[in-house]
């Protein structure tokens, strides 16, 4: 069988510092315990937020607490709060 994607050899064997090796776990940590959307990619919800209006659409990604919500008319932005699955 053969690879698809051979690793450039020039960057192995670089040393690391270790403050970088910190803050890499940082952030990581940082992520894993800061707010997630319940909502996945695809799941059909309704969006009622007083400046975007009440939209019914399709959740096509999630950052953090901000999910990018496809409707009939375009694209809105909601905070994963202002959402509800649809009936």
């Amino acid at each position: 069988m053969v690879k698809a994607h051979v690793q450039d050899r020039a960057g192995m064997g670089r040393p690391v510092k270790l403050s970088t090796l910190i803050a890499r776990a940082w952030s990581r940590a940082l992520a894993a315990l800061g707010p997630k959307s319940p909502y996945r990619e695809g799941d059909a919800v309704v969006g009622d937020d007083p400046f975007n209006g009440r939209q019914e659409g399709i959740v096509l990604s999630h950052r953090g607490p901000s999910v990018e919500l496809a409707a009939a008319a375009g694209v809105f932005y909601y905070d994963h709060r202002h959402l509800r699955p649809q009936d």
